[in-house]
């Protein structure tokens, strides 16, 4: 007999698919929306779409306030939250990559306001789920909030994004294997609560990609389309869960450690993708799936090794052998690797020479 209820929130309506950019205030109009909305965006996805938006809702008769905001920081937070409640809005809709999403999805939580999600580039599964991500001085922290009411995908916006943007949202979603073999490993060990309906839905995602990495290419909208659906179902597996397991493990934690000891050098996806392949050696041995996703990471061009996310080897294995201590949270690392333990791993799986 079940003890307790769930509570799942999900996005009401997904909009993907060719010049969907022009349905947003149709969206609007779907969900009910009243009032006047506050976009918040950054420079470029504010030139790409966030403008072409606001004058559909203009010619409504609708004026949207807009922040355009140049880096996440928790201050950006705090500048959209005083932007709304001076202006007087009654919900925001959040136009670009994952710093305009995650700022405006944790101004909307705090406010209590729903919101809308418009990526502009297919880089990360936070177009759709239920964490914010926002760097915090050296670290990055992942705060739960609301997923949107809506997301609204223009394959032919993110197609035309940064190619290194797509290829960092393809290894976000790759590394999804290995967080769910933590995820497993955690409940075995520590009877960590487990969905294994969401952590279908997340391996299902990553198979997605390595199956069709063949057939991921630069300039494509077939492409977008395919990463922007493994990314909302990415999204909807931690929703479900309630929390950011199926999508987040051990190699969540090295790239958060990357992030302190070599800020800014290689996307969060990236050092994901990185991670996953030596956590996946490490779960499943020299004969586990740690190739497939190592080969796969290839075939979409994203980094296989330290020079490639240009991180030299001494900070890898830096990272590797404290990235545990990060959070509260088991992991095939269980209390830490020691330097022999992890330079071997990295070089067995080629991620440093």
């Amino acid at each position: 007999m079940f003890e307790k209820s769930t509570w799942i929130r999900l996005p009401r309506n997904v909009v993907v698919g060719h010049g969907v950019r022009s349905e947003v205030l149709d969206v609007v109009d779907d969900l009910h929306l009243q009032g006047r909305p506050l976009f918040v965006t950054s420079p470029t996805p504010r030139e790409v779409a966030a403008d072409p938006i606001a004058a559909d809702f203009e010619a409504a008769g609708i004026e949207p306030a807009m922040v355009t905001i140049e880096k996440a920081t928790f201050d950006a937070v705090e500048r959209v939250i005083d932007v709304a409640e001076a202006e007087d809005v009654s919900y925001l809709v959040g136009i670009g990559g994952g710093k305009a999403i995650d700022i405006a999805k944790l101004a909307s939580y705090h406010l209590n306001m729903g919101f809308c999600s418009v990526p502009t580039a297919a880089s990360h599964d936070g177009i759709v789920s239920n964490r914010g991500s926002v760097p915090n001085g050296d670290s990055r922290h992942s705060v739960a909030a609301e997923p949107p009411l809506a997301v609204v995908a223009d394959t032919g916006i993110l197609a035309d994004a940064p190619w290194e943007l797509t290829t960092a949202g393809c290894a976000d979603i790759i590394s999804n294997y290995t967080a769910v073999m933590d995820w497993r490993l955690a409940n075995r060990l520590q009877d960590v609560e487990f969905s294994e309906y969401a952590a279908a839905l997340s391996e299902m995602t990553a198979e997605i990609l390595v199956g069709n990495a063949d057939l991921i290419r630069p300039g494509l909208e077939e492409s977008a389309w395919v990463v922007t659906k493994a990314l909302m179902s990415s999204g909807v597996a931690m929703s479900i869960a309630g929390s950011s397991r199926p999508a987040s493990g051990a190699e969540h934690l090295f790239s958060h450690q990357l992030d302190r000891l070599a800020p800014g050098a290689a996307l969060h996806g990236h050092q994901v993708g990185v991670g996953s392949i030596m956590t996946a050696y490490l779960h499943q041995g020299e004969d586990g799936l740690w190739r497939d996703i190592r080969d796969a990471l290839a075939s979409i061009d994203a980094p296989t090794t330290a020079a490639e996310l240009g991180i030299d080897d001494e900070t890898i294995i830096e990272a590797l052998t404290t990235c545990h201590e990060i959070r509260d949270r088991y992991t095939i690392l269980g209390n830490g690797m020691n330097e022999r333990a992890a330079r071997d791993v990295a070089k067995k799986t080629g991620v440093i020479a």
